[in-house]
């Protein structure tokens, strides 16, 4: 993964942004964008930006969380053939850490989440960008719709626990939550 920094000099956030990267194990290539008129025309006084593999990801404040949860979106699904055992212990535990939000591990056995909107078509549209991710990736979670509510519950059918991949959807929906307006 390839990490990009766009900063100035005497910027607190760039320095929040910064703190954060290393926080997160990152180590990016950081570009002061004074030293650029055309990178100055860009971005203006828009600083930090956070650009991973060459696409925009991070604008003005980011967390070390939010930077942990990212790397893990950006991995896909991998299909379960069966045959492994599911997560347990310190390894479940590690990714929980890693995916840093509001997710349950319940029983060690599956993840879950309610997701609280503004209205029912707000819930809606977050189930329907829910499910098309999910065909998108080929693993299903559970779904309920409810007015201003979406509780998630995923977990490996094949295997009836969990695997990695129970938690890389689980950060690529978080990652969706960005894209519905307005929230609760």
């Amino acid at each position: 993964m390839e990490v990009t920094l766009y900063t100035r000099r005497d910027c607190p956030l760039c320095d929040e942004a910064k703190d954060a990267l290393r926080a997160a194990g990152l180590a990016p290539r950081e570009v002061d964008i004074d030293l650029d008129p055309d990178l100055q025309q860009r971005f203006t006084n828009d600083v930090p930006v956070i650009y991973v593999d060459g696409v925009e990801a991070f604008r003005h404040r980011v967390t070390a969380a939010q930077l942990t949860t990212f790397r893990l979106s950006q991995e896909k699904c991998a299909p379960c053939r069966g045959g492994v055992p599911p997560l347990k212990g310190k390894e479940l535990a590690a990714l929980a850490s890693e995916l840093g939000s509001d997710w349950r591990v319940v029983d060690e056995h599956h993840l879950e989440r309610e997701f609280r909107l503004k209205n029912f078509a707000e819930a809606l549209l977050f189930t329907n960008r829910v499910g098309a991710l999910a065909e998108e990736q080929g693993h299903h979670p559970d779904i309920y719709l409810s007015w201003g509510k979406v509780r998630i519950t995923i977990w490996t059918h094949k295997i009836d626990g969990l695997t990695r991949s129970d938690f890389v959807l689980a950060a690529k929906i978080d990652r969706l939550l960005d894209a519905v307006p307005q929230r609760t």
